[in-house]
């Protein structure tokens, strides 16, 4: 028997204190990134799992290494009615070969009609805009789980230079874990894997853009920025607000 599936789950889920991250962290050190998913997923180590994706630009990656080990668990994709059409497009694509379990997470029509009727808000308060269509919505739904994958990647921005692949989800009081399984991953590692699998690529990436949000608050990227330097451009703002910045990593 493989050696990390004969680990039990942690006694503590649903509920995940700090003390369970830093052991999930020492538990899979130095363990491959399929090895140690399988072993999380299938030895149900962080309870309900669901996985939160933009369908970005290198969304695929994550999206398949979970898929290749059980394509039931929930993708949640935050549908803000403010995508490009090839985001759109992409996340069709994406469900439809690697058989995804999509769930469409949509604002509340009365928040939108309370706090932005005229659908501008983006233009003016970027972080408000962000919280009726991404936050809350994005709370709702993680209630029903016990930990969520995301694909958040180390070389991407100085804000996530330093996470770990298994954090307390500061944004909850009841316990969540958050697992990064890509945040050691280097660029040219993901190149690799697309090309390994012959996965589709964003339809936007060849035009610039490395890193893909709403169309309204996403530019293309010049030669040697940030790759999220695209990312709500003149506004003092780096995360949507699911994800926050400087939180301190479990070693």
């Amino acid at each position: 028997m493989n050696e990390l599936r004969a680990i039990d789950r942690l006694d503590t889920a649903p509920s995940f204190v700090e003390h369970d991250a830093v052991r999930l962290n020492r538990m899979f050190r130095g363990h491959e990134t399929e090895e140690w998913l399988r072993a999380v997923i299938e030895g149900n180590l962080a309870g309900d799992v669901a996985i939160v994706s933009s369908f970005g630009a290198e969304s695929a990656v994550l999206l398949h290494l979970i898929a290749q080990v059980d394509p039931r668990v929930p993708v949640l994709f935050l549908e803000t009615g403010k995508h490009f059409a090839e985001t759109l497009a992409y996340r069709d694509e994406l469900t439809d070969r690697l058989g995804l379990n999509l769930v469409n997470l949509y604002p509340e029509i009365a928040d939108l009609e309370a706090r932005d009727e005229s659908g501008l808000r983006w233009s003016y308060d970027p972080d408000g805009c962000c919280d009726l269509r991404k936050v809350k919505p994005l709370a709702k739904a993680l209630a029903g789980f016990d930990a969520s994958f995301t694909g958040r990647k180390a070389f991407q921005s100085s804000t996530r230079a330093n996470l770990p692949r298994f954090e307390l989800d500061t944004s909850d009081a009841q316990g969540r874990l958050k697992i990064n399984p890509l945040i050691d991953w280097s660029a040219d590692d993901i190149s690799a894997y697309f090309e390994r699998y012959d996965l589709p690529r964003h339809p936007l990436v060849v035009k610039g853009f490395p890193s893909i949000g709403c169309s309204p608050c996403t530019r293309p990227v010049a030669e040697g920025e940030d790759a999220r330097a695209g990312r709500w451009s003149g506004w003092d703002k780096v995360e949507c607000g699911i994800h926050r910045p400087g939180e301190e990593p479990f070693l």
